[in-house]
């Protein structure tokens, strides 16, 4: 059971109208509480009810709003979701009134403030094996596939002289780090192993340390490939499997002190698309992220070194790649950065009828602008020094004098 408070990002009257209908509110309450919504919008799952009675009453003497289940004053339901509407202020006061409460309230209370805790002190770093970056700007993290049949680089960049031709043009446009690939993940790729792997990534990765000063990642969900990546010079590991595909690499990670983005997917990339169905979305690919990190944080990756990544095209619709990074900002709530990848896949080319992923450069740009804009630190792109320009001018904007 997984009971933790969830982050809401409520941004329009249908989306609170619809989140309160399915909490199963009653109807004269979501007319009532639909102008009703705070700063921050926090979901308590799984609350019992007497436990969401006492919350609703010290909600409203706080004067913020709660809503609960209908039946749930009168007990005809055992258990309710709770939505709190509220400043980071009043729940933060919550916490304090709860701490004295039975039901299981002073550790609900104790949940509650750890995630206010995350969000007053977003991570403003991540830590490799080799290297630190901050975060206090985004992160423009380059790609660089050294595969034959990556859905747009593919055998752009196999020969050794051409992945470092690549990489220099990458560094020299502004990139804050490159992401280095063996192994293609597109939708219906098919495994390679992991020696072929190595083989494609280690000479890369020495000639890149030997020839340039920039922090290298490896895009692997083997152990042993990012063993051997992380020994040739790679500082982090990028693993979209969520360390699900390989059971040894959490502790792979650790004992190099490498640093790890997490990424959501449901299963292996031949499939993938297979399994798109979701009851809860954004709750799901939060709930595998949490389960993620804390298999990360018991093999003793540190807490500096880990970032998440939610999937864009890897088990989504185009639709629920649209959500995800709509409701990016509830990704904060996990309390590490946010990763995101979005660029020139086949969902912009969707929207936008586009079929050839070299058409897809506006796209992706105005999706790196959505995600930076909802709080992701680090994008992963192939096109660098537009995606430069774009977050730097974001970023200028955003701490403009007041």
């Amino acid at each position: 059971m997984n009971d933790s408070p969830r982050l809401l990002q409520l941004d329009s009257n249908a989306h609170v109208r619809a989140v309160l209908e399915a909490l199963g509110a009653d109807p004269a309450g979501v007319t009532h509480m639909v102008d009703k919504v705070g700063r921050l919008n926090v979901l308590l799952p799984q609350v019992p009810c007497g436990a969401a009675n006492i919350l609703k009453q010290e909600m409203l003497a706080l004067g913020a709003e709660a809503a609960v289940a209908r039946g749930t004053v009168s007990g005809r339901q055992a258990q309710t979701d709770v939505l709190l509407m509220a400043t980071a202020k009043q729940l933060r006061l919550l916490c304090q009134r709860l701490a004295p409460q039975p039901f299981g309230l002073p550790r609900r209370a104790t949940q509650l403030k750890e995630l206010l805790d995350r969000l007053q002190q977003p991570s403003e770093r991540w830590r490799g094996r080799c290297s630190c970056l901050s975060l206090r700007r985004p992160c423009v993290m380059g790609i660089l596939n050294v595969t034959p049949d990556s859905f747009f680089d593919g055998g752009r960049h196999q020969s050794l002289a051409a992945a470092l031709r690549r990489a220099e043009d990458m560094v020299h446009e502004g990139a804050d780090l490159i992401d280095v690939g063996g192994e293609s993940t597109r939708p219906g790729s098919q495994s390679v192993s992991a020696e072929e792997e190595v083989d494609r990534l280690v000479p890369v990765i020495e000639a890149i340390r030997q020839r340039l000063d920039v922090p290298l990642s490896v895009d692997t969900s083997k152990a042993a490939v990012a063993r051997q990546a992380l020994a040739a010079g790679a500082c982090f590991v990028n693993d979209i499997s969520g360390l699900t595909f390989d059971a040894a690499m959490a502790e792979t990670v650790a004992q190099a002190g490498a640093g790890l983005v997490l990424m959501h997917t449901p299963s292996r990339p031949d499939i993938m698309q297979q399994q798109t169905v979701y009851t809860d979305l954004v709750g799901e690919v939060m709930i595998f992220l949490e389960r993620s990190l804390q298999q990360a944080r018991a093999a003793g990756v540190a807490e500096d070194q880990l970032v998440v990544d939610p999937g864009i095209c890897f088990g989504k619709t185009v639709t629920g790649n649209l959500t995800l990074l709509r409701r990016l900002p509830e990704f904060q709530g996990l309390g590490v950065p946010v990763l995101i990848g979005t660029s020139r896949k086949s969902f912009i080319g969707t929207v936008l009828s586009q079929a050839l992923p070299d058409e897809r450069l506006a796209g992706s740009l105005a999706t790196v602008a959505a995600a930076v804009l909802g709080g992701a630190r680090i994008v992963r792109v192939h096109d660098v020094a537009p995606t430069r320009q774009l977050v730097d001018m974001i970023e200028a904007v955003r701490t403009a004098p007041m």
